[in-house]
């Protein structure tokens, strides 16, 4: 089974031909192409290559699934005694990706 480590929008996913991630919102639209060229490792049958960081030439297309938003965060402060409450939340916009292919190097 073949698999790469990539980054995106600052975390790491292992992803597999086929899967659906979701991740950070990027720019595009859905139903376009994105290719993601920050691989960090990979495994093809037997062979497992490490980059520092990324690994040259490897790359993964997907395919935008759908945006959407994350579940909403809550952000809550008091101070004791004082009648001081501060309450705030907010959404993460978030976006789906499906795994077409794993581009490897040789």
């Amino acid at each position: 089974m073949d698999y790469a480590i990539v980054e995106i929008g600052g975390n790491q996913f292992k992803v597999s031909k086929g899967d659906v991630i979701t991740a950070d919102f990027t720019a595009g639209q859905p139903k376009k192409a994105v290719k993601v060229n920050k691989v960090l490792m990979y495994h093809h049958g037997k062979k497992v290559e490490i980059g520092s960081p990324y690994v040259k030439g490897a790359s993964v297309s997907c395919e935008i699934v759908k945006i959407d938003r994350g579940p909403k965060v809550i952000a809550y402060k008091y101070k004791r005694r004082k009648s001081c409450k501060f309450k705030k939340g907010h959404r993460q916009q978030e976006i789906s990706l499906k795994v077409k292919e794993i581009d490897f190097v040789g």
